[in-house]
């Protein structure tokens, strides 16, 4: 029988059922050109070239993509997903790198999962390909969300030393000049533009900004600070307390503090240099005191307020203070300070009266985290690394001594550069020894990050795999500088056959391959 439509009949097959759909699109902070309007627009053409109907929207705009913190809507969107009050079955996201650009490319895929688990499906609108589970989207993703975070990575190198650099060439990065000095804006040349005040920032990219005098009142009261600490030897809670009976205001208009006389008594820009990188906060991660070593400075580059010398004395009698007092005597002013406040810091330690600076405790615990950990207070950040690295840089040399050793029973020789560390072993290749650090994701699993040797270039980077406790090495890494052409490489608990060929349980086998016999006959 066969159907034949007339005009007669006007039925037609019914529309194919709308599904529902929600859009999430961020901006990040460090990243403009894909605004969340471009997004947006990109996803509601395939969301109408698929069948899709939008009915809700998360934008994070202007949000840092590095971690969840922060990224309200995000949160938002997990939280009606999790609990089942999502009215939608599908998820658009402009691209991979909107999740985030974590530096674990498994927490970008943690989110994508916990939507799929509650039968929400992630559709990415402005990619080439589909996401339709296969293996190929899988590879795709993962290598989307390693170079996402990558990129953060990346940036944050180049913009660090961006900043170092303008620090050396004598320029100020950030923050307020301090008592007696203000902030003077410069163009490309050199040439002054203006001082600017409280708040005020620069508006051309090429123009820069220096330290220099204030007015001739608080330049004196500085010399008179210093003069009454080394000279008359008064304290600075005296010296604090008289400031304020007389009227005298901090730069920020406040009342003087013990905290805010030391401050003055310590910082190096009053003998002209410029210091930067104390601390740091690299990728939204923990803020970290730097050791001194690793500051970023340039020296003698602002007038100077204060003489070298007198400076100089401030700091011998701020050291001498804590000299007479044993490490009990210290940790118990700290476990005071840490009774009636509730918590420790820096700022704090420096304004307790009847108790050594912050510097002292550094000094004599080598870190204020030591000195913490000695009195019970836990940070809310957890600064563990911070030891594991430095007891991994102190047994780095018993392991370099170690290989030495090894290779030399097997009959090879080895030159030991005692300032790069690097190796070169029978006079043929050279060989770098890097000790890689676990740690461990939010979800559970292990990771290792190695930072291979770029400026030395060597042959071969011996990789050191430590276990979960960092306690001893777990295995091996023979790395060859052909197939190495990352700064960092990530390693977790397995790593596909192109890595694997090169891990190894023992030294036995490097050591064979450096033996002055042929591998094959040796095994």
């Amino acid at each position: 029988m066969v159907i034949r439509w007339t005009d007669d009949n006007h039925d037609e097959p019914p529309p194919p059922p709308t599904i529902r759909a929600a859009q999430y699109v961020r901006m990040s902070t460090e990243h403009q050109q894909y605004s969340t309007d471009n997004q947006a627009a990109t996803i509601a053409i395939y969301a109408e070239k698929h069948g899709l109907e939008i009915v809700k929207t998360y934008a994070d705009e202007g949000k840092s993509g590095l971690n969840i913190k922060g990224r309200p809507a995000l949160q938002a969107l997990l939280d009606d997903v999790e609990s089942g009050r999502a009215n939608f079955t599908v998820l658009l996201v402009y691209d991979v790198s909107r999740w985030g650009r974590f530096q674990d490319p498994d927490e970008a895929a943690s989110y994508e999962l916990r939507c799929k688990s509650k039968g929400v499906r992630v559709l990415y609108c402005g990619e080439e390909w589909e996401n339709d589970g296969s293996i190929g989207s899988s590879i795709i993703k993962t290598v989307k969300r390693a170079m996402a975070g990558e990129y953060s990575r990346e940036l944050s190198v180049k913009v660090f030393a961006g900043q170092a650099n303008l620090i050396r060439l004598g320029y100020r990065q950030g923050g307020p000049a301090g008592y007696g000095l203000r902030r003077q804006l410069v163009d490309q040349q050199g040439v002054a533009k203006g001082l600017l005040g409280r708040g005020e920032h620069k508006s051309i990219a090429t123009d820069r900004v220096i330290l220099v005098r204030g007015p001739d009142e608080e330049i004196a009261i500085v010399r008179e600070v210093y003069r009454r600490f080394i000279e008359a030897g008064e304290s600075e809670a005296e010296i604090a307390l008289d400031l304020n009976a007389r009227g005298v205001r901090t730069d920020l208009g406040r009342e003087w503090t013990r905290g805010t006389v030391h401050q003055l008594l310590i910082n190096e820009k009053y003998i002209g240099n410029n210091v930067w990188a104390r601390t740091s906060c690299k990728l939204k991660g923990e803020h970290v005191e730097n050791a001194p070593e690793d500051w970023v400075r340039a020296n003698g580059v602002f007038d100077a307020i204060i003489p070298a010398p007198m400076f100089d004395a401030a700091q011998t009698l701020i050291a001498k203070r804590s000299e007479k007092l044993s490490d009990d005597q210290m940790l118990a002013a700290l476990s005071q300070i840490f009774a009636q406040r509730g918590f420790l810091s820096g700022l704090i330690i420096d304004e307790a009266n009847d108790c050594p600076s912050s510097s002292a405790f550094r000094s004599r615990f080598g870190s204020l985290l030591r000195a913490y950990t000695l009195v019970g207070f836990a940070p809310d950040h957890d600064y563990r690394y911070l030891e594991i690295n430095r007891r991994l840089r102190a047994i780095h040399p018993g392991i370099l001594d170690g290989i030495i050793r090894g290779i030399e029973q097997t009959g090879g020789s080895v030159v030991r550069d005692q300032e790069t560390d690097l190796l070169r072993i029978n006079g043929e290749f050279s060989v770098s020894v890097t000790i890689a650090r676990c740690f461990q994701t939010s979800a559970g699993g292990n990771r290792w990050k190695l930072r291979l040797d770029t400026k030395l270039r060597p042959d071969i980077t011996l990789a050191v795999r430590m276990d979960a406790d960092n306690e001893i090495a777990q295995d091996y890494y023979l790395l060859p500088a052909l197939d190495m052409r990352e700064a960092t490489l990530r390693l977790a608990d397995f790593n596909g056959l192109s890595l694997d060929a090169y891990r190894f349980d023992t030294l036995e086998f490097f050591y064979r391959l450096t033996a002055r016999v042929p591998l094959r006959a040796a095994a």
